[in-house]
């Protein structure tokens, strides 16, 4: 990540690291239970979670691994994921501050790398997914979630907009087509994908990025004002002239190591 991007991503995230180990919607789920699913067909013995945020995805994986290593740029959010894994007492979890593009290990050190829910902070999608290629076995697999993005132009405006003025340290959700084209020239091959739509209630997901009153209230403006297929392509519910929840869709894959 470019420094400016990263330190974006660490002021965003510091203060706010201890809301992502209690939110409901990172914690499970259909999406979480899913690279469970692969995870346990891989049965490898050493798993790395990159951009491990609550820490959710690692105390998983914890269950079933022999060793899984933590990483994340924040460090506020990495003790706080430590703590939270240790607290459940899974005692095969290390935990490490690194940038996704410069991970501090050697070539084909782990059987399973996952990442779930980052990468639209990442500036630069293909050092990414070299760097992850990189600290992978020949034959492993990258187990990726992230927020799915929209061909259609206006709906990925749209939700562009919503994002950056929640969390500013977001860049941008890829679509199937530019996350096949970003992993293939890393040298990985999509081996299964799926897509899930989650639902978010407004207040929390806006209160968790710690909005002022004036922005929340702006947003709002802005959603409520914006053209009906656009909120009704993300289901955007409004009671009594407050939004009370929306959904955005997920993409899960599994690609291989060549």
């Amino acid at each position: 990540m470019i420094p400016s991007q990263k330190a974006q991503v660490q002021a965003q995230f510091g203060p706010s690291a201890r809301d992502y180990v209690t939110s409901a919607g990172h914690a499970g789920g259909d999406d979480l239970e899913r690279l469970v699913a692969w995870g346990r067909k891989r049965g490898a013995a050493c798993v790395l979670d990159v951009a491990t945020g609550g820490g959710h995805a690692a105390l998983a994986f914890s269950a079933f691994t022999g060793s899984v290593v933590s990483t994340d740029l924040t460090l506020p959010m990495l003790e706080a994921a430590r703590d939270f894994i240790r607290e459940k007492g899974a005692a095969n979890v290390r935990f490490l501050a690194s940038d996704v593009e410069s991970l501090p290990f050697r070539d084909a050190s782990f059987g399973v790398v996952t990442c779930r829910l980052a990468a639209h902070h990442f500036p630069a999608i293909l050092p990414a997914m070299k760097e992850m290629a990189r600290v992978l076995r020949p034959g492993g697999s990258i187990l990726l979630e992230d927020i799915l993005g929209h061909d259609d132009e206006e709906l990925a405006a749209f939700i562009l907009e919503i994002e950056k003025r929640r969390d500013p340290s977001h860049v941008r959700s890829l679509t199937h087509r530019e996350w096949e084209a970003f992993l293939k020239a890393a040298g990985l091959t999509v081996i299964d994908e799926g897509t899930l739509t989650k639902a978010r209630r407004w207040e929390e997901w806006t209160a968790r990025m710690r909005m002022t009153p004036e922005a929340k209230a702006d947003l709002e403006r802005f959603v409520k004002a914006a053209p009906e297929r656009c909120r009704e392509a993300f289901c955007f519910t409004v009671e009594n002239g407050r939004i009370q929840s929306f959904s955005d869709r997920l993409t899960l894959i599994r690609a291989d190591r060549d």
